[in-house]
């Protein structure tokens, strides 16, 4: 079927905005702030035999392209028995998922008897049970440590809730009472999503309707192999490093040889670190979906489907920390191994097109949970908090401050709202100076806050990375600053162990957690930064006069 080019654009545009009215349902009806404020999900249309990816909100995690895409292939492979009003709900990690607190729900559309698609979305939720509150156990060394983790089940049958489901759920999580919220906005963005979708078939048809997703997934791999064709061939090498697995105190490479051949990337991490002990093993598809995700950061032109992700071959590096499998934790899997997938994809990269690259960003979510009972409120409460760092510095500019993790488009809780929901103050949160890497184009600079706890008793934990070398540059540019981060209890302050990892910190009024968050790599030679730009940098305070001094010495010696 020939289609006019307005009719395919108002197809494109339409279906784009089905899955985005599913994020902002999702987002204004969930209970958890990490949702509601800070946008930790996603919500997108599937295809009913290939489980691939249609359409993805705008307002989405891009993580979750590829995550939800094998996530929507397990639920097909797995559930032959979806009738009309069916939900599935699944977080297993082996599944297409990622950890345990991503929480996915599929809808099969019908369309006039007929199954048309799927429709899917994930939510973090702060807890799903396991050892530490907010799911992120960095001393685990199985999956059960982790929380509960659910095979692809019928949650809701004929548009109800089963009961059954929903009690085991809650009766295995902390606060339930906000996770039944959380439910009831997943499967009320799917509602959404049904509603829109058949409302643009009833307009256009469903012939005319799938004609154009066809050519739409066409023409998103022409463009991408457009773009890859414009790169290099040959073989090009780099490795990234995660600071360690939460129990070895040493870091774990991933090694990456990226071959392009003509229109076609071939991606093989074989060299990698083996399967480790603790929680950073990475699971299948969130390794995939890292290097998707990389590869559309990297030629941001291309509209999401699977279309775009056909030029790309990533070969399964089975033996190494990248395809965990049961029974390993893999809590770190999607927050943190992936922004290191994504950067090895940088790095190599940059070693093809340095000209059109940016160094590395600051590629940490800073994950940072506490739990506990506040005695104000009358109530047990989870906070999980994320923060941002620099990005690097690029060939026209420099990086952005303060940017979201890599992995999405995520932005952090307002503090003031955290102060409404839990016994806490954030004593500060400021532009972290000092921390950019130093370029022709610096790095964007991180963030510093400092969390107070002010009544009752909580245990905090801690996911991050980047605390044993900081993002690096590119052309020359230096790395950003490490991640780092300080507990105090009782008036003595402690670094973790494990630098930007640790668990079961007992809190009591008055203790604090100090969080510094890694800046971007720098471009290019610091000596050719223009003198102008490193003297408005210290007027503003982003960079002491010493360090300016130290990382540029022609600014110095023109003031």
């Amino acid at each position: 079927m020939a289609l006019d080019p307005v009719t395919l654009a108002v197809i494109q545009n339409g279906l784009r905005q089905i899955a985005s009215e599913m994020d902002l349902v999702h987002e204004k009806t969930s209970f958890s702030p990490v949702i509601s404020e800070a946008f930790d999900r996603s919500n997108g249309i599937y295809h009913r035999d290939t489980g691939e990816v249609i359409a993805q909100g705008e307002m989405g995690l891009p993580i979750f392209v590829g995550v939800m895409q094998f996530t929507t292939q397990a639920v097909i492979e797995r559930r032959r028995d979806l009738e009309p009003g069916d939900v599935i709900i699944i977080n297993d990690p082996y599944l297409g998922g990622t950890h345990l607190m991503d929480v996915k729900m599929v809808k099969p559309f019908f369309y006039r008897g007929k199954l048309w698609c799927y429709l899917s979305n994930t939510g973090h939720w702060p807890d799903t049970g396991g050892m530490v509150p907010g799911g992120f156990a960095t001393k685990a060394t199985e999956i059960q440590q982790e929380g509960l983790r659910i095979p692809p089940v019928k949650l809701c049958r004929n548009g109800e809730l089963v009961s059954d489901i929903v009690d085991m759920v809650l009766n295995n999580i902390r606060v339930p009472e906000e996770r039944i919220g959380d439910i009831k906005a997943q499967v009320g963005a799917l509602t959404v999503g049904e509603r829109r979708l058949t409302a643009l078939l009833d307009r256009y048809g469903a012939d005319t309707v799938e004609a154009a997703i066809v050519e739409l997934k066409a023409r998103s791999e022409q463009q991408m192999r457009a773009y890859i064709d414009s790169v290099p061939d040959g073989t090009y090498s780099f490795s990234s490093f995660v600071d360690s697995d939460g129990i070895v105190n040493e870091p774990l490479e991933i090694a990456l040889d990226m071959t392009v051949r003509g229109s076609d990337i071939h991606f093989d991490f074989s060299r990698s670190s083996p399967p480790c002990k603790g929680p950073l093993n990475g699971v299948w598809g969130a390794t995939q979906s890292a290097v998707y995700v990389a590869i559309k950061h990297i030629f941001p032109d291309v509209p999401i489907n699977s279309g775009c992700f056909a030029p790309l071959h990533i070969k399964k590096p089975v033996g190494t920390f990248l395809v965990g499998e049961y029974p390993r934790p893999v809590a770190g899997c999607a927050s943190e191994v992936a922004q290191r997938i994504m950067e090895a994809v940088f790095g190599a990269m940059g070693k093809a097109i340095p000209d059109r690259m940016f160094a590395a960003p600051a590629g940490t979510s800073g994950n940072f949970s506490m739990g506990g009972y506040d005695p104000g409120e009358d109530r047990n409460y989870i906070m999980y908090f994320f923060s941002g760092g620099g990005y690097g510095g690029w060939w026209e500019t420099d990086g952005l401050t303060n940017g979201c993790s890599t992995v999405g488009i995520s932005k952090t809780q307002p503090v003031e709202i955290l102060e409404q929901h839990y016994p806490l103050v954030f004593e500060e949160y400021a532009l972290r100076e000092d921390s950019s890497g130093a370029g022709r184009h610096r790095g964007g600079y991180g963030v510093s806050y400092r969390v107070r706890l002010l009544r009752g008793m909580a245990t905090a934990s801690f996911l991050m990375d980047h605390g044993r070398d900081g993002p690096p540059g590119l052309e020359g540019g230096l790395a950003g600053a490490t991640n780092e981060l300080i507990v105090s209890q009782s008036g003595r302050t402690t670094v973790p162990e494990h630098i930007s990892k640790g668990e079961g910190y007992e809190l009591q009024p008055g203790d604090w957690v100090q969080v510094r968050t890694p800046g971007g790599g720098g471009y290019g030679d610091p000596h050719a930064r223009d003198p102008a730009l490193v003297q408005r940098d210290v007027a503003r305070g982003y960079i002491t006069a010493e360090e300016a001094a130290r990382f540029y010495p022609l600014a110095s010696a023109a003031d």
